[in-house]
């Protein structure tokens, strides 16, 4: 479900910052649009970075996406014990396969940007991201992660995902029961007709069914899918495969990109699956 960081190619001797910027932004203007067919209906393994810098500019209509929050990265420790301790039936106490979700947190935080600048180059003017993120109290302090994340990008809203409780060990703070959508959006976006009458709390349950250790509701994609007319859907941390099921639930194309092996079998084993019951 996570991707790692891309190489970067090294910069020429004696070019400065704003000569090599100015050089990329003229080859990405220049280069030729590339098919986007052969990127449709799959699941593409490895760096997200590395897909979407192969994607033709503007060429998505919407992406809908919940990356890593490293939540091993925690103060509140509450995912480190799998000895019976706190949560001691997490998935994430191990972490995802292939990221282990405890990232220094200014890498973390320099990664995630880059990962919200690349979706954005992809991005047709009149669409928009879904960016599913968690808030949380880190040092005994409410810190609001995705706010420093987004800083450089416009976020026209916030959508409140009320989910139900867990449990919380902490005597200090209530039991988090909702997470948080930030809808980053070009300057032409509009939602589709009607789509604002939802409001901007969305009760929805958690999957639990699902062997990922943090799988993405079906529903709660679907949801932010069909609030757009955006026909073609993105998901650069596609994990389980939910952003593709909602996708072709909505009668969208999608393509989706995953770092993990065994996700990527995961995801197209329930694409298979929903495919066989459509076809019926």
């Amino acid at each position: 479900m996570r991707t790692h960081h891309a190489e970067v190619a090294p910069a020429k001797r004696g070019m400065t910052g704003g000569m090599r910027n100015a050089r990329l932004v003229e080859a990405v203007t220049q280069a030729p649009q590339r098919d986007i067919e052969r990127w449709l209906g799959r699941i593409h393994q490895g760096d997200c970075l590395q897909h979407m810098a192969k994607l033709p500019a503007q060429s998505v209509g919407v992406i809908v996406t919940s990356p890593p929050y490293n939540l091993k990265n925690s103060t509140g420790n509450g995912l480190r014990n799998g000895n019976g301790g706190k949560w001691p039936k997490a998935e994430l106490i191990r972490g995802y396969d292939k990221h282990d979700d405890a990232m220094p947190h200014d890498e973390y935080v320099a990664w995630q940007k880059q990962c919200l600048s690349a979706m954005w180059r992809v991005l047709r003017r009149d669409g928009a991201i879904f960016y599913n993120h968690k808030w949380r109290v880190q040092g005994g302090r409410w810190q609001r992660l995705a706010d420093e994340i987004t800083a450089d990008l416009p976020v026209r809203q916030i959508i409140v995902w009320q989910r139900k409780g867990g449990i919380n060990f902490n005597p200090g703070y209530f039991v988090p029961t909702y997470e948080v959508i930030y809808l980053l959006a070009k300057p032409d976006f509009k939602l589709a007709p009607k789509a604002n009458a939802l409001g901007d709390v969305w009760q929805i349950p958690q999957e639990n069914k699902n062997p990922h250790p943090a799988p993405f509701p079906v529903e709660l994609a679907g949801r932010c899918i069909s609030a757009t007319e955006g026909r073609v859907v993105l998901d650069p941390f596609m994990g389980s495969g939910s952003t593709a099921l909602a996708a072709i639930g909505a009668q969208r194309q999608w393509i989706g990109f995953e770092l993990s092996a065994d996700y990527c079998r995961l995801a197209r084993e329930r694409i298979r699956d929903l495919n066989r019951l459509i076809d019926r």
